[in-house]
């Protein structure tokens, strides 16, 4: 009968197979209390109507239902179940960066994960487990289980069972009750029940970081990855490996006393210390970069918004300091950028103090690095000009106080110049103020210009492994003349001291000298000067054509006085006295009427004749006291300036929009922009100053 079993026969004394008489009536009384139990819960009675629900169901077969013989229908079909994913790719070919070929991926994941959920569940044998019954204070061996109290009356069957059984008596089991001296047994709980506490983390705010970079360069590219392509890459591999083994070869047979093994790790050696200083370099701008991210931001975006109350003065926002610890002592005698790499510039350093000259350092820096240059060297004179080609980056030509001239190649490794003037090759005999770098000659020769206090205007030329001098013009004050010997008369000669060259006109320059005068000179004349102005009492500092209009240049001088010039008239057109002396001026490349300078008591004067002809627009302190002022550039492409100053420190200053304004818009009217914008602006200057009578400036 359902819910309880019959006991197993039970051997007596004499060996038969007989039950005992109380275990028949207990089982007797339990097999009619089981049936009048379940009647009662099913509510049927058995009666002759039994028939009927237990009749069979009739089928009803589909229409469309395939019929199959009995051999199909016997015929077994083979399915074999792998552990293969059907959807992962074979044979899949990657090229490796860093091998530089093309390879087969050796595994290949056929694992798909339909469901995954992790568990907080404990085996309670670990360690775990023993700790946490500990801590509940249940014995060993024991686990605990979460129940709930219920009273419940007890069921019909079991009373009747335990009715039963005192009846018939109990047997005499080890494992009972009374057995075990009437101490109940306690239930094993499960192991795996039990209530986890809710938990709540605190999450941090997010935050939104990011940087504002310039947008690389783009381009569309596309090719197809076939057989010939990946052969035609091996072989160009190979043919790589094979060179590099030649070059090898060859440096190997050229280092004496040294064996082969040593010579290749010196090799590895020396391409991982190139490729880890790249790294560095690299690093080392990030880090800077993000240390002074407010200045890179300042110099990208800041426009200050208080011009706009100010009408027509501007300011100057300091941006980058570069200062090196080893220029002590040294002043800044000169500043070039350039022209390809837009955040790189050069530094001469020397002194001024004539009886104080020692050494000398070129110094390149970069807008992205500030605290350290990019190259240095260290030269035994002090250098007093330099100019980096505009085309060729890495020439770099240095004039130098003990009337020297040198040719850098930032290229070679080597701290020492490329090209060297000496006493045999035409060396000068006083300190070079200027030098310029000037289109190559007929045989595609490099060429400079230098100008120095002896009078000579040199060119030199690079030729081979030499520098090949010629003299264009000597400077002479005058008609004065002294005597020479035998009474020879021979001319007095000028010191120059600033030239420049014609922006259109090649073979044109004009030549600035220290006794004030400036000459108009041509590679063409060297007994003659085309012109000359006597505009200054003191030395002309620096001299410079405007970059759009090819008639006007300034000068500036000690005098305090700044000059601007039409160089067909001996007259100044505007004359601008800035009650110091004028260390350097420089013209805009960004407006013909706009340009700067700087003086002696550490002030940067900014002008713009097209909004004030009289005084400057902004005239600001950039340096602490006692610091002069020695040199200015603009920038080619940003509105930033640097300047130097007599302790070896350049500082870098953003224009405030008032510096750099352009004309308003008209009503539906656009705007003209170009060269000849420029040029109109500055010939209106010229007609409103010009006298049509003289033909002289007032």
């Amino acid at each position: 009968m359902p819910g309880i079993q019959r006991t197993g026969p039970v051997k007596n004394k004499r060996g038969s197979n007989t039950q005992s008489q109380p275990a028949k009536v207990a089982a007797t009384k339990l097999a009619k209390a089981s049936t009048k139990k379940k009647d009662e819960d099913d509510g049927t009675e058995m009666g002759d109507g039994t028939d009927e629900w237990m009749q069979r169901k009739t089928l009803i077969k589909p229409p469309d239902q395939l019929d199959l013989t009995e051999a199909e229908l016997k015929e077994e079909f083979t399915r074999i179940l792998t552990a293969n994913n059907p959807h992962a790719p074979e044979n899949i070919v990657r090229y490796s960066f860093k091998e530089l070929l093309y390879q087969r991926t050796g595994s290949i994941d056929q694992l798909a994960t339909h469901f995954m959920l992790e568990g907080n569940l404990l085996h309670q044998d670990s360690d775990e487990a023993r700790r946490q019954k500990a801590r509940q204070g249940y014995p060993e061996g024991m686990v605990p289980i979460a129940t709930e109290a219920k009273e419940e009356k007890p069921d019909t069957l079991q009373a009747e069972v335990e009715e039963v059984m005192e009846e018939g008596g109990s047997e005499d089991r080890s494992d009972s009750v009374q057995h075990k001296g009437g101490k109940p047994e306690q239930k094993q709980t499960n192991q795996f029940n039990f209530i986890e506490r809710g938990s709540k983390t605190l999450n941090n705010p997010l935050r939104q970081m990011g940087c504002q970079t310039e947008p690389p360069p783009r381009a569309n590219f596309s090719a197809t990855a076939n057989q010939w392509v990946i052969y035609d890459a091996y072989v160009e591999e190979l043919q790589k490996q094979e060179n590099n083994k030649e070059k090898q070869r060859a440096s190997m047979k050229k280092e004496e006393g040294k064996s082969k093994k040593k010579t290749m790790l010196v090799e590895t050696q020396s391409d991982d210390i190139t490729k880890f200083r790249k790294v560095t370099k690299i690093v080392e701008r990030m880090v800077i970069q993000n240390t002074f991210d407010d200045i890179a931001q300042d110099f990208k975006y800041f426009e200050d918004a208080s011009d706009e109350f100010r009408q027509q003065e501007g300011t100057l926002l300091p941006l980058w300091k570069f200062q090196y610890d080893k220029v002590k002592g040294l002043a800044v005698t000169s500043l070039c950028w350039n022209q390809r790499y837009k955040d790189l510039f050069g530094v001469g350093l020397g002194s001024y103090d004539f009886t104080k000259q020692g050494h000398g350092m070129l110094l390149f820096y970069s807008l992205k690095n500030s605290t350290f240059p990019e190259y240095f060297y260290t030269t035994s004179s002090g250098i007093m000009c330099l100019d980096i080609h505009p085309n060729l980056s890495h020439l770099v030509a240095v004039g130098f106080y003990n009337g020297c001239v040198a040719v850098y190649n930032l290229k070679e490794k080597s701290i020492q110049p490329l090209y060297t003037s000496t006493a045999m090759s035409g060396m000068l005999t006083q300190p070079v103020w200027q030098v310029k770098w000037q289109k190559d000659d007929m045989d595609n020769n490099h060429n400079f210009f230098s100008v120095s206090s002896d009078g000579r205007v040199v060119s030199w030329t690079l030729v081979k492994n030499e520098m090949v001098f010629t003299d264009i013009v000597k400077l002479a004050v005058g008609d004065s003349v002294t005597g020479g010997l035998e009474g020879l008369q021979l001319p007095n000669p000028a010191c120059g001291t600033s030239f420049d060259f014609h922006k259109e006109v090649d073979y044109l320059f004009l030549v600035g000298t220290e006794e004030g005068k400036i000459y108009k000179c041509s590679k063409a004349y060297s007994s003659q000067f085309l012109d000359t102005y006597d505009g200054h009492h003191m030395a002309v500092d620096a001299v410079r054509w405007n970059h759009f209009h090819p008639k006007v240049f300034i000068s500036c001088s000690a005098d305090w006085t700044i000059k601007i010039w039409d160089h067909t008239v001996r007259t100044p057109m505007f004359t601008f006295d800035l009650n110091s002396a004028v260390g350097d001026v420089a013209w805009s490349p960004y407006s013909s009427t706009v340009f700067a300078a700087v003086t002696t008591d550490g002030k940067v004067h900014v002008f713009d004749l097209n909004i004030n002809k009289y005084e400057a627009i902004c005239h600001q302190p950039v340096v602490a006291k006692k610091t002069k002022l020695t040199h200015i550039e603009f920038h080619p492409v940003y509105p930033i300036i640097i300047v130097g100053d007599d302790r070896g420190c350049v500082t870098s200053l953003k224009l405030s929009p008032n510096l750099r304004k352009k004309p308003k818009e008209k009503k539906r009217q656009e705007l003209p922009e170009g060269p000849e914008v420029e040029i109109a602006k500055m010939e209106k200057l010229l007609n409103l100053l010009q006298d049509p009578d003289n033909s002289s400036l007032g």
